[in-house]
């Protein structure tokens, strides 16, 4: 049984709260089955957006990168992401040691 978007999203923000690492949803999607992109900001003018995706060597879903750069062009990838799908989910990151937790056991897999 999978997660609903809305308790991943909030489980998510409570693991990077307790590791004193800012996030916050700046655009909610469907609570049940909407896709998450996160978005990553090193505070120095770039930024990085991962997306969930299936592996094809694997067969697994993982996190990938989507967009990475200026923090401008991350941010129009994102802009046409949020026009074809309504229901997507984007939570931004702030951190300049650019951790994420995507890499951690139960968000990795």
């Amino acid at each position: 049984m999978r997660l609903t978007s809305e308790i991943w999203v909030a489980a998510y923000l409570h693991r990077l709260n307790l590791e004193a690492i800012p996030a916050f949803v700046t655009k909610r999607g469907d609570s049940t089955a909407g896709a998450v992109l996160v978005k990553l900001c090193t505070l120095d003018g770039l930024a990085v957006c991962y997306q969930r995706s299936f592996d094809l060597m694997t067969g697994d879903r993982r996190w990938m990168e989507l967009a990475s750069g200026q923090e401008a062009d991350v941010d129009a990838t994102l802009s046409k992401q949020r026009e074809f799908d309504p229901d997507l989910w984007i939570i931004e990151i702030e951190d300049r040691h650019g951790r994420h937790l995507l890499d951690e056991p139960g968000l990795s897999e």
